[in-house]
């Protein structure tokens, strides 16, 4: 560790910029800035600390939102002077509650949101750790364990008639409701995504 501290190069002010990736889906999540004492930190305690330049003060990321970032991975460029970490994301990188702090979009061919399913799942962690009035997430959370296993049957059964129907439009559309009350399950059962890819890992080595 000693070694990276001494070869990234650190501006006349003592920061570099550190760049939070997915490490499952690589989507960029946010730009801050580090210090010596918080890259420090952050390589211990395998969590995102990051330097406030506005505060002039370190900060834990999620230690007072409890959207973590687990740290996977950490490298620094070409140049040495950006850090780029990848992270597990634990509910929402943005302090607006978007998941990615670069959701203003300019222009977009056409691409397919490939972290759709995570989006959804740290939506739904969300949800239950701030609740909102009116949500059906939330409504699920509080009929509890039963109802939310009524739902994901019901599903089930709209999955099969959709495909009985020979119709895509309306399999595709029951397949996602299920995936939803899936995830609603998952989380209401402590299920990660990474339990579900370490499973399927396992079966296809």
């Amino acid at each position: 560790m000693e070694n990276l501290l001494n070869e990234v190069k650190f501006d006349d002010k003592g920061i570099v910029v550190a760049v939070a990736q997915d490490y499952i889906t690589n989507e960029v999540l946010m730009v801050a800035y580090m210090n010596k004492e918080s890259l420090e930190i952050t390589l211990n305690e395998k969590r995102a600390c990051y330097y406030s330049r506005s505060r002039q003060s370190l900060w834990r990321k999620g230690e007072t939102s409890g959207h973590w970032q687990n740290l996977k991975g950490l490298y620094y460029d070409c140049d040495a002077d950006a850090i780029l970490m990848k992270v597990e994301q634990i509910g929402n990188a943005c302090h607006t509650g978007a998941y990615s702090c670069f959701f203003n979009k300019v222009f977009e061919d056409n691409v397919t949101d490939q972290a759709i399913l995570n989006r959804l799942y740290n939506q739904i962690i969300d949800r239950r750790d701030n609740p909102k009035e009116g949500s059906y997430t939330n409504y699920l959370f509080d009929k509890g364990l039963d109802k939310i296993l009524k739902k994901v049957g019901e599903e089930t059964s709209e999955v099969i008639i959709g495909a009985k129907n020979k119709n895509k439009d309306e399999l595709v559309y029951e397949m996602c409701d299920l995936i939803y009350h899936s995830m609603v399950l998952m989380v209401s059962e402590g299920v990660t995504m990474d339990d579900l890819k370490a499973e399927l890992t396992k079966r296809h080595k």
